[in-house]
């Protein structure tokens, strides 16, 4: 395939999403987490808030960009705290892995109005790795409201995911943010351990041709004991 070639995509492609995911294969599932940290700016001083996290990752079918491959898990992420019954925080969005690359993205949207596009070069066997997004930049940046650009103006993002030992992983956002009528940024900081509560369902595709595969017959059982001969006679 010629460099110049953007339209033609691969051939052959492995309909098992989560086979394909790389670092991204310890992610997949349902999670949560009832001791979340949030540090905020509120007008006197920063805020600290205690929250309650679920998140919700199931792979999606793969993704072709003409030659380029995607394999990923669409999310959803709760937030509430103990306090107040409303959403704290509703997020959803895609992680997905280029394996040719070694390309990891994150997309973001929050329904205040803003989305965002990180990324990172990650090895596939990573134990950490992180993803950034930048203002202004058009390739992996963020946009928001004109509100939100004039008042709480976000510079940057970057989310840092660890893997545990014990099968649990954690995460740490940090977001600059130039806050209206002050000089200095503000470190916006998040940052939770969560706990596998539900596996990930097979993706679309791969779950298709799952159910299509036949069942094993009686006869295709019968015939399979006659060509394996009886067992040896352990007496």
């Amino acid at each position: 395939m010629s460099s110049s070639d953007v339209f033609s995509e691969q051939s052959n492609v492995d309909p098992d999403t989560l086979a394909n995911l790389g670092p991204l294969a310890r992610l997949a599932g349902k999670w949560r987490a009832r001791k979340g940290l949030d540090i905020n700016p509120k007008a006197d001083a920063p805020e600290r808030r205690v929250f309650i996290e679920t998140i919700d990752m199931q792979p999606i079918d793969p993704q072709s960009n003409g030659p380029q491959l995607l394999y990923g898990l669409h999310y959803h992420i709760h937030i509430t705290t103990e306090e107040e019954d409303i959403t704290f925080h509703d997020q959803v969005g895609y992680w997905l892995w280029e394996k040719e690359t070694g390309l990891v993205m994150q997309t973001v949207a929050i329904p205040r109005g803003q989305v965002a596009l990180a990324a990172g070069k990650v090895a596939v066997d990573a134990e950490a790795f992180s993803v950034l997004a930048t203002r202004g930049h058009a390739e992996y940046g963020i946009c928001s409201t004109a509100f939100l650009e004039a008042a709480f103006r976000t510079d940057s993002y970057r989310i840092t995911i660890t893997f545990n030992p014990d099968g649990s992983w954690s995460y740490v956002t940090d977001t600059e943010l130039m806050i209206q009528g002050r000089d200095a940024p503000f470190m916006h900081q998040d940052r939770n351990t969560l706990h596998r509560i539900g596996d990930p369902r097979p993706n679309p595709w791969a779950a298709i041709l799952a159910r299509r595969k036949p069942a094993p017959t009686d006869q295709s059982v019968a015939a399979a004991g006659q060509v394996a001969g009886p067992s040896p006679d352990p007496s």
